[in-house]
């Protein structure tokens, strides 16, 4: 949702990043988060700042605001280092609610300060002569190793006797620790029980309600004073007052601690304790401004369950309609970004289908003009050596020996059966070679067809195979070209032979080799 005096068409790039980066964080509405930015000049880190401690007055504005007089005076918060000042002047008749602090503690033993310049002037001195010592001990101690754990046992049984002294007061702990510790000690006092104790920091549950729209129930309690104990067992652990705070209806978030520990103190001072045991109720109240987090009721004292749980009840009732408005607003755009993302999911989706589909028609299409170019490269080579052989059959033929008269003596006479059936016979000069009787079968059809031309050549870088070999039925016997041998030394003066096709023999052999 657009703010009315701002399009977010209208902002820069990074302005639209910081505005994304804040809302990420605050999940605040853009109709509010866009003018606090503004106020912050776009600083994201400032703005979330403000959005988690409150904004400071602007002196501008009150100045311009003195000047018609006022018709009710109102109690105004100013936070400087965790610490908080309310104007106890009188209210008007509508029920006013005091801001609640945001307290960040820092351990005492991470305080760092800086002594008067005057001072440092003094014992420069001093530290240089320490520095010196030092240095000339850590020197001797480099060369007696004995030394250092000599000094060190002097100086271990002292060191215990301080620490023994210093056991009294309390150690500082991070948040976290500070609250295991609290609830381990209430535990250890009061015995088990079934209360739900924030297991962090102040600020840490009091941004939690702001974010989940949750009532922060805050309980102080003071180990020296004389109704913490009956107090706790009475009302903090009575049935009534511990089912009301489980009830997940209620909404409650249930921060306790000791006034012992740094945070609790610094929270009792910002919440302006005046006795103990002390609780306030806590809640965002969008009223007053879309980060605005008021202290809605105080419970100082003792007080019995029934009207403690009365004034939670009353205070809650009050202040309930406007949280179930801002969950419903905050329900509808959670609603309408989830309906934006599943959009972007599913256009996501959808363009990662149209891209794998298109990557898929490519892939087909470079299969298909690769095997289209295959496919044709292999015609043309079939075709290539197709009228390769057959340059090569009308070479061949054209230097074949014409068949031999009746005057030639010793001449072979050799029945060939083809692959088809027909049966050829031819005779051949004693001196013919194997290799000629091959070629006549080869060259057959083209010495039929009478086609002969003695003026081809060979084909260069050309070697010939045949396809097939001559076999003798009875008894079987293979004639190979392997040997350069006559036909009359191989075959005899006269032979019946068969052409077997050298291509079916390798298959035959092939499936025996498998079997």
């Amino acid at each position: 949702m657009a703010s009315p005096g701002v399009d977010i068409g209208q902002l820069t790039e990074s302005q639209q990043s910081s505005l994304q980066q804040y809302t990420s964080v605050t999940d605040q509405d853009l109709e509010t988060a866009i003018p606090l930015l503004q106020r912050s000049q776009w600083n994201v880190q400032v703005a979330i700042a403000k959005f988690f401690d409150g904004e400071t007055a602007d002196p501008v504005a009150e100045a311009m605001a003195s000047i018609p007089p006022p018709q009710s005076s109102t109690r105004r918060e100013t936070l400087l280092n965790g610490s908080s000042s309310f104007s106890r002047a009188s209210t008007s008749s509508d029920h006013e609610v005091d801001p609640a602090p945001r307290i960040v503690p820092q351990p005492e033993n991470q305080v760092a300060t800086q002594p008067p310049f005057l001072l440092s002037l003094f014992f420069t001195p001093f530290n240089i002569l320490y520095r010196l010592l030092s240095g000339t001990l850590g020197f001797f101690g480099y060369l007696f190793p004995f030394l250092p754990r000599l000094l060190s046992n002097i100086t271990s049984r002292n060191s215990r006797q301080g620490s023994m002294r210093n056991t009294i007061g309390r150690r500082p702990l991070n948040p976290r620790d500070t609250a295991a510790r609290f609830t381990r000690e209430f535990e250890e006092e009061y015995g088990s029980h079934s209360l739900l104790f924030y297991q962090n920091g102040y600020a840490q549950a009091l941004d939690q309600a702001k974010k989940d729209l949750k009532f922060m129930l805050v309980v102080l309690l003071s180990p020296e004073h004389d109704d913490n104990s009956s107090f706790v067992r009475q009302t903090l652990l009575s049935s009534e007052v511990v089912d009301y705070i489980k009830d997940p209806i209620n909404n409650i978030i249930l921060w306790a601690g000791s006034v012992q520990d740094s945070e609790a103190y610094q929270v009792s001072n910002a919440l302006h304790c005046t006795k103990f045991p002390f609780s306030a109720l806590i809640v965002h109240t969008p009223e007053h401004s879309s980060t605005a987090m008021s202290v809605v009721t105080r419970i100082a004292g003792p007080t019995p369950p029934t009207a403690f749980v009365a004034k939670l009840q009353t205070a809650a009732t009050q202040y309930s309609e406007a949280l179930n408005r801002v969950r419903s607003t905050r329900a509808e755009q959670q609603a309408s970004r989830n309906l934006r993302e599943e959009q972007n999911s599913a256009y996501e989706r959808s363009l990662a289908q149209d891209r794998e589909r298109a990557r898929q028609r490519r892939e087909a299409e470079a299969v298909r003009e690769r095997e289209e170019r295959e496919a044709k490269e292999k015609i043309e080579a079939e075709e290539r050596r197709a009228e390769t052989v057959l340059r090569w059959k009308r070479w061949r033929a054209s230097s074949l020996k014409p068949e031999p008269g009746p005057d030639v003596q010793d001449s072979a006479r050799i029945s060939i059966r083809m692959p088809s059936g027909d049966r050829l016979i031819r005779k051949f000069a004693p001196e013919t070679q194997l290799e000629d009787l091959y070629a006549f079968i080869e060259c057959h059809e083209i010495l039929e067809a009478a086609t002969i031309d003695e003026k081809v050549e060979e084909p260069r870088d050309y070697k010939h195979e045949y396809g097939f070999r001559l076999v003798s039925p009875m008894p079987r016997t293979v004639y190979e070209l392997e040997s350069n041998k006559t036909v009359k030394d191989s075959i005899g003066r006269s032979g019946n032979l068969i052409v077997e096709p050298t291509l079916e023999v390798d298959e035959e052999d092939e499936e025996e080799d498998n079997k």
